[in-house]
């Protein structure tokens, strides 16, 4: 018997012209896992929802066949379908905590399908809650079944999501980019969950722009682009002889070659880290004695776990914070011990580039208005603006058009690459990149590294990149630490990386 059998499904939003999934059809054996992958706007996440009977409101949908466990759920009211959800099919999204109720303990988390489903006795409720904290492998939350999502970890929230969704024991388990925002070691364990899910033979729909993910996980893939199935096979087949320019592209991305070895002169460093501390107030978290230099055209990476202390040393460096001991210089410049008003007059060379552009712009701005407030702060001549940012798009490689563009109408890769343009436009020293590809599906993301590998060979910019994706890192990066427990420590290179 098949967990899932979905043939011709067309999706359209209301409004619109163009199909948002195109005849699409897709199956999933008993015990298998079937990966879905794609670019960003392909139609995966459209996909998962329509599969779980929760397309967009006005959306139309037609399918010729849509069977859950043998049943035929096509011409199901919200009411039954209210009784597939949880029972027959589980669902796991990709930021637990906007997942999770944030009023509801995790104890009562896990048990919500359950309830939704078949009565579990007062009595028996810690017990069944511990055992499938168990089956997640979270044992350490047995002791925590009072607390809040907020008081978990990324890791441990995904898991408790995960726990929630096979609780009711569902044929089919639709994970939707389940571990784009954990970091290396989170990912890694949930994907082993997944795994055993599976070899206990529950059934996976995988949804991911991470093929390197799909081809740990899945036992086929299956291609969209432009909301229509290219290409589907084996993982092996796909990784190995990609036939479409979308899976070729995939395969590209996740292929990235390494950097090259650090520079043998570096010549004077651009930003120097000097025995630095900072404590939150209040807690105990924070980094201690935080030592590096980072040299002209060098590319050093920092990556470690959520709550490391990743983000705190981006804020030291960019003088957004004081550090309670030690201190942060500009070249040879001091920087952390000057008063901001001081410091103001240098801040041109060192800029930043956070993880989501679009939330950084005033969405009421074009592309041209959000380059001219950095501009403005160059004190650039309006006769000479146009020449401007029309050389900071080549450089980001954006046709000029995009000028007149507000945000929201951009792609997250034209974002993230306008962001980078409005950091280069004071011409910085330093450039500190924190999270800015996280979010970008995988082709994209491939792409912004490449760039930013062009940039930096171009004007010799020293990029300082905080990722909690050891992948990532590694293929920008020519020197990599790792912060846990806020202490840094240099990190061995990766096998088949330099």
């Amino acid at each position: 018997m098949t967990a899932l059998e979905i043939t011709g499904l067309t999706v359209r939003h209301r409004g619109t012209r163009t199909d948002v999934l195109h005849d699409v059809s897709v199956r999933v054996a008993r015990g298998e896992c079937v990966a879905v992958v794609g670019a960003s706007g392909s139609g995966k996440s459209t996909l998962a929802r329509a599969v779980m009977g929760l397309a967009p409101t006005g959306a139309s949908v037609k399918t010729a066949t849509h069977l859950i466990d043998g049943v035929d759920v096509g011409a199901h009211s919200d009411r039954a379908w209210n009784r597939v959800r949880g029972r027959q099919i589980g669902f796991v999204l990709q930021d637990a905590l906007v997942s999770l109720d944030p009023l509801r303990t995790i104890g009562a988390e896990l048990l919500a399908a359950l309830d939704a489903h078949r009565r579990v006795p007062r009595e028996e409720r810690d017990d069944r809650a511990r055992g499938i904290l168990d089956r997640v492998h979270a044992t350490e939350l047995s002791a925590r079944l009072r607390a809040h999502p907020h008081e978990l970890s990324g890791g441990q929230r995904q898991r408790v999501l995960i726990g929630s969704a096979i609780a009711a024991e569902p044929a089919l388990l639709i994970a939707d980019e389940p571990t784009s925002s954990l970091d290396a070691a989170a990912r890694d364990g949930i994907l082993s969950l997944f795994a055993e899910w599976r070899e206990s033979g529950g059934s996976v729909l995988l949804i991911t722009h991470d093929l390197d993910a799909a081809r740990t996980l899945a036992d086929r893939i299956i291609v969209l682009d432009g909301g229509r199935i290219v290409e589907e096979g084996t993982a092996a087949q796909v990784w190995s002889a990609p036939v479409s320019a979308a899976a070729a592209a995939l395969v590209d991305a996740a292929s990235l070659d390494a950097q090259d070895p650090p520079l043998t002169d570096p010549g004077d460093p651009m930003l120097v880290f000097d025995g630095a501390a900072f404590r939150h107030p209040g807690t105990d978290s924070g980094i201690h004695d935080v030592s590096f230099s980072l040299h002209r055209g060098e590319s050093l990476g920092i990556v470690g776990p959520s709550g490391s202390g990743k983000s705190t040393i981006a804020r030291l460096a960019l003088g957004f914070a004081e550090p309670d001991a030690g201190n942060v210089r500009l070249g040879t410049q001091e920087w952390s011990s000057l008063r901001e008003r001081d410091r103001r007059q240098m801040r041109a060379r060192i800029q930043i580039v956070h993880q989501d552009g679009f939330g950084t712009f005033d969405p009421r701005h074009t592309a041209s208005r959000i380059l001219d407030e950095a501009l403005d702060l160059h004190e650039m001549p309006r006769s000479l603006r146009s020449a401007r940012k029309a050389e900071l798009l080549r450089q980001v490689v954006l046709p000029t058009d995009l000028l007149g563009r507000r945000a929201s109408q951009l792609s997250g890769g034209q974002r993230q690459r306008l962001a980078i343009a409005r950091a280069l436009a004071v011409e910085p020293q330093v450039l500190v990149c924190d999270e800015s590809v996280s979010a970008l599906d995988t082709v994209t993301q491939a792409a912004v590294i490449r760039l930013l590998r062009d940039l930096q060979a171009r004007t010799g910019i020293a990029l300082l990149f905080i990722s909690h994706d050891r992948h990532v890192v590694d293929v920008l990066c020519t020197r990599v630490l790792e912060l846990r427990d806020g202490t840094l420590n240099p990190l061995a290179p990766r096998k088949g990386t330099t």
